[in-house]
């Protein structure tokens, strides 16, 4: 067994421990490989593995990467997770699969605008600042209802979740509390009538947290590459 299929398999174990210790199923938690300067041939091998979802946070490295592996583009699920230009917005909207940091209406008029029509709609979720920090993309708590509302409503595209990104917090138990906020989050939206499914948080150091706490896809890096270049 290779290594990085050696780490899947760890990763997916955490998941299920995780999972089991929270009352919940193993099936309903999706892993994305984080592939940031990952090489194609290891992205491959992650496939061959088992993986078919790889999230990548640089434009122009990510569609490099989606055209090196264009053998298995019926297979593979690109999702775009970094913050997001309005001048690279076309090059997601016609090679990505999801994105996952909306954080103004305007980035998600461009992508709705520039989605090829023979593509399937693009899977969305709007990033969240939950932890308040000066220097994280994302919008304030507040501002999720009626961006989600707005989003929701542009053709091209599909508003799945939210996504976050919190402070990192070493203590199990402030891991959990902003990833607690945004299960009310979308819950809050969900009332408001809103078909939303996805919560996108969780990294290699805080998945059992977000897990715990409603996490429904969790994006793993390190854990299953190593450490990055």
């Amino acid at each position: 067994m290779s290594v990085i299929a050696a780490n899947l398999q760890a990763v997916h174990q955490r998941i299920a421990a995780a999972a089991q210790q929270a009352g919940r199923q193993p099936r309903d938690i999706a892993l994305l490989a984080v592939s940031k300067t990952v090489s194609p041939d290891r992205i491959r091998a992650a496939f061959e593995a088992g993986q078919p979802a790889f999230g990548e946070n640089y434009v122009q490295e990510g569609v490099d990467k989606v055209a090196a592996l264009a053998d298995l583009r019926s297979r593979l699920q690109w999702h775009f997770i970094g913050p997001l230009q309005s001048n690279k917005t076309r090059l997601v909207a016609e090679h990505f699969d999801w994105v996952h940091a909306i954080d103004r209406l305007k980035i998600a008029e461009r992508l709705s605008a520039q989605r090829p029509a023979g593509m399937a709609p693009l899977q969305v979720c709007i990033q969240v600042n939950i932890s308040g920090e000066a220097s994280k993309s994302g919008v304030a708590p507040s501002e999720v209802p009626p961006l989600a509302r707005a989003v929701a409503a542009l053709p091209r595209l599909r508003l799945r979740g939210l996504m976050a990104i919190p402070e990192p917090e070493d203590d199990p138990a402030a891991q959990r509390r902003p990833f607690a906020a945004m299960r009310a989050l979308l819950g809050a939206l969900r009332e408001d009538g809103l078909d939303v499914d996805t919560l996108s948080m969780g990294m290699s150091g805080d998945m059992e947290a977000a897990i715990a706490e409603g996490a429904t896809l969790v994006r793993i890096g390190t854990a299953i590459f190593g450490a990055r270049a």
